[in-house]
């Protein structure tokens, strides 16, 4: 007996599900536009110096200012950047080159004198109206800030799985993802009145905090009252949420343009959803495991009401969820820590691996979905390709993985995604065709990455200490998405170096996913004891106690929630549908 059977009885995936499920599923369309925000409200527009405010043509020239093209003024004033085809961002010419207009002029730019931007930067609104770039002067010498940016935001997401995994566990599921849908209503929007930078980045990273309580709280909300068989199906379907949301941001951007209303209207739905939350019913799992026992009563009897089954409310008693759920209560009197994760032979080879995979995934994965300005195609357009690419990287994901194993199928993900990232590099930047095609197909095979290692980890790690394991590696993934836009400042030290890193980084956690065991057909581990005995050839120095459900509090879970001994098919967590959607 166990919570799975109480679900069964109250209407199993019923009506309550379905709905439930849904509402919360649906906050994952804007979860893409948060989490990939930068890429539009942070755009760098084409851009120059801006002219000096006084000047005046030579008497001897035959056309007026009023008369020149735009164009062929600046021709005096900016001079060509080293390819010599387009004009430079940084520097201007000291003094007006009027020679330079003359068709037949021949005079070596490279001798002239240059300074930089003294009086601001003229930008383009051909691709944005208005973007912090823009507005701030995010450029040349500033433009690592806009990078800054991101990496607050990331930093946010970090401290907010610290701070209200633990607020869940001591209030609830419910009440913490309710109020966290309203903080990002009130911050996001807050963020589009930034009046300075500092201000903006401050809104952010407390955005990311809130979007950080939405994730996790609504995973363990959703997770817990849906029955161990149709997760799989649940967490396929809930997964293209967050795809559609990349394609929904593209979108919305392409219509407004203007970085201030953009994160008004994806922040603003959160009041909606804000509303509604109050719906929801409260894990009575979590309930159950805080012994109020009258509450989870409540909760399973709303449930069973919404489902069509009132037989079932008078059988509900105390004394049936004793019975149901001992094994849970038990389990939950003791507590296994994040050191056992590295205590042991067994244990420590496997956290090391997962920890370097984990992070190299999410940092490549956000290494080439945060600079789509590169490809020299239209950003919108390639914010579309790159969500559309998902569908069949998941696909591509779900087949091999029962064909080659978890171990090689984790392993081939990587390294096929750094040759891609690898051959991008040598192609040439005027192949925008080629150069698209290949960065897409790097996204897919990072994000099929995604996939695999979400299975591969909850099969690894034993019942008893599953979720705290999950919550480690997924820390190591925010760090990773942390350090990815910081890297793309590289480029102005190498133009290919931010993709050697990239590169580099998958190639070295795809030969750790070789030392991993494979677990393909494996039953699944609940003690230390089991995965000492079964992948390192000995038995743990200290003896753990036969517990066969998880019972440690977790940052990522929101804690307190004991695992099932479900089959492996069951374990699947896709991208999108977990922490890999922050």
């Amino acid at each position: 007996m166990g919570f799975a059977d109480l679900l069964d009885q109250v209407g199993g995936f019923g009506r309550y599900q379905w709905i439930h499920v849904t509402l919360i599923s649906i906050p994952g369309l804007f979860m893409a536009s948060q989490n990939l925000l930068n890429n539009f409200v942070s755009g760098s527009p084409t851009h120059h110096c801006s002219l000096p405010t006084n000047y005046s043509l030579p008497a001897n020239h035959t056309l007026s200012i009023e008369q020149m093209e735009p164009k062929t003024l600046l021709r005096a004033f900016i001079p060509m950047d080293s390819s010599g085809a387009k004009l430079d961002r940084c520097r201007r010419y000291v003094e007006p080159q009027w020679q330079l207009l003359a068709d037949n002029s021949s005079i070596n730019t490279s001798l002239l004198r240059t300074e930089e931007c003294l009086d601001g930067w003229a930008f383009d609104q051909s691709e944005f109206f208005s973007t912090t770039v823009s507005e701030w002067g995010l450029v040349c010498s500033l433009r690592p800030l806009k990078q800054m940016i991101q990496t607050i935001y990331m930093g946010g997401v970090l401290a907010g799985a610290i701070v209200f995994g633990g607020l869940s566990d001591r209030f609830g599921r419910r009440i913490i993802l309710t109020w966290s849908y309203l903080l990002l209503g009130v911050l996001g929007c807050s963020s589009s009145l930034s009046p300075t930078y500092t201000a903006y980045c401050t809104f952010r990273f407390l955005s990311g905090m809130a979007v950080s309580g939405i994730i996790i709280n609504g995973v363990s909300l959703k997770v817990e009252w849906i029955p161990t068989r149709e997760r799989t199906l649940v967490g396929t379907l809930t997964s293209f949420f967050f795809t559609f949301g990349q394609m929904i941001l593209a979108g919305l951007a392409y219509w407004l343009r203007d970085w201030r209303k953009l994160q008004v209207v994806v922040c603003a739905p959160h009041f909606l959803f804000f509303a509604y939350s109050w719906w929801y019913s409260e894990s009575a799992r979590w309930l159950v495991l805080r012994n109020r026992f009258d509450d989870a009563l409540n909760s399973l009897k709303r449930v069973a009401r919404i489902n069509g089954k009132p037989e079932v409310i008078d059988k509900l008693t105390k004394e049936a969820l004793h019975i149901h759920m001992k094994k849970e209560i038990e389990a939950n009197r003791s507590s296994l820590t994040a050191y056992d994760l590295v205590k042991t032979r067994g244990m420590r080879r496997i956290s090391i691996c997962l920890i370097v995979v984990w992070f190299a995934t999410s940092f490549a994965y956000y290494g080439l979905a945060m600079d789509l300005q590169k490809f020299g195609v239209s950003i919108y357009l390639m914010q579309i390709i790159f969500g559309a690419v998902d569908f069949p990287a998941k696909l591509f994901a779900l087949a091999i993985l029962s064909y080659l194993g978890r171990r090689l199928s984790q392993s081939a993900c990587l390294f096929l995604s750094s040759l891609v990232i690898f051959a991008n590099i040598f192609i040439p930047t005027d192949m925008q065709n080629l150069r698209t095609a290949l960065a897409c197909l790097g996204k897919g095979f990072t994000s099929a990455s995604f996939t695999v290692v979400y299975l591969y980890t909850g099969e690894l790690y034993p019942t008893v200490i599953r979720q705290t394991g999950m919550g480690l590696v997924s820390t190591m993934a925010r760090i990773g998405s942390m350090a990815a836009p910081a890297v793309l400042i590289l480029d102005e030290v190498f133009p290919a170096l931010p993709s050697v890193v990239y590169g580099g980084a998958a190639v070295l956690a795809s030969c750790f996913a070789f030392f991993l065991p494979e677990t393909l057909n494996v039953p699944l581990p609940d003690t230390i004891d089991d995965v000492e005995e079964k992948w390192s050839g000995r038995s743990p120095t200290s003896p753990q106690q036969g517990l066969s459900l998880h019972d440690g509090v977790t940052a990522e879970s929101g804690g307190g929630v004991p695992s099932e001994d479900v089959p492996l098919k069951e374990l699947k967590d896709v991208e999108g549908t977990g922490l890999n959607a922050l």
